[in-house]
């Protein structure tokens, strides 16, 4: 703003105050606006119609003594109709509007623990927009809005926290993987228990199909050929599957050097040790009707018919 003569300019943002020997006299808007010096009138000053932002930087203690930085924005304007409040009751609005938000948060923090105080913000917020707006209307100066920009806490308590919710992250995640093996072991578990009973019903299988095959051979066998006691029959089926053995084994071993004990009674030991299995194998499955009858079978199939 200028000068000229008895002219003054104002700017289109501004509102300007005049006095006349050192009494307020008028406000004069934007533009160029005549001045009556000589009457003793004066230009005494100007305010800001824009909306006014203020910082404010407030440092306190939460309720678990943990110090920290709030930042307060406050957004403000001047009343236009009460220009001459907001020129002469206050010397500095900006150190007035500071001063009320110090006493708020420093009345509000302290009540509220660190954890709690980022969901608080808006009630910070809500707090001090509610002391500003039953106070500065009454200095010319309207509270448009009240923000909690930033609330900072000591660099070594924010690692702390950050190490605090790491360490939980963890222990969860350990947990997790806790489970997932436990549920690793069980199935593990249940499926080698499965198996186990499944080869026990195909070995129980395999030892009946054995069995009836035997007796059928015997019979065959018997029935063919005159003065030969099922004992005999065995013995010789024995004989033909051990020298298929030898084969076997001579032609899988390779290079590899196998001692097999042979003598001249070998068959009839292989013999009585078959027929011991094939009894306690049966004798395992007392109980179904048709493992009784196998056993008695199988009984009388190995027993010497001269005893």
């Amino acid at each position: 703003m200028g000068d000229y003569c008895c002219f003054a300019i104002i700017q289109n943002d501004r509102i300007a105050v005049l006095e006349r020997f050192g009494k307020y006299s008028r406000t004069v808007t934007p533009g160029l606006n005549p001045i009556f010096c000589c009457v003793g009138e004066c230009f005494a000053g100007d305010v800001s119609t824009r909306v006014q932002q203020l910082d404010v930087i407030c440092e306190t203690k939460t309720k678990d003594n943990v110090f920290c930085h709030a930042t307060v924005t406050i957004q403000y304007e001047v009343q236009r109709d009460k220009l001459y409040d907001a020129f002469y009751r206050l010397t500095d609005p900006k150190s007035q509007i500071t001063a009320y938000v110090f006493d708020v948060v420093r009345s509000c923090l302290p009540k509220i623990i660190l954890d709690d105080v980022f969901d608080s913000k808006d009630d910070i917020a809500n707090a001090v927009k509610g002391e500003l707006g039953s106070v500065m209307p009454g200095f010319g100066y309207n509270i448009i809005q009240v923000l909690v920009t930033d609330i900072s806490p000591n660099a070594n308590v924010k690692k702390a926290m950050n190490e605090i919710n790491a360490a939980s992250r963890m222990r969860m995640a350990a947990t997790e993987k806790a489970e997932a093996d436990k549920i690793l072991v069980v199935k593990a578990a249940e499926a080698d228990a499965e198996s186990k009973h499944l080869q026990g019903v195909g070995i129980a299988r395999q030892r009946a199909a054995i069995v009836n095959g035997l007796q059928e051979s015997v019979t065959a066998f018997t029935g063919k050929v005159d003065d030969v006691s099922p004992k005999d029959v065995l013995q010789l089926m024995i004989l033909t599957q051990y020298m298929d053995m030898l084969k076997d084994l001579g032609q899988t071993a390779g290079s590899t050097v196998v001692f097999v004990p042979h003598g001249p009674g070998s068959v009839n030991d292989i013999g009585a040790q078959v027929r011991d299995a094939l009894l306690q194998a049966n004798a395992a499955s007392i109980g179904e009707p048709k493992s009784q009858t196998m056993v008695r079978k199988s009984k009388s199939l190995f027993s010497n018919p001269a005893e």
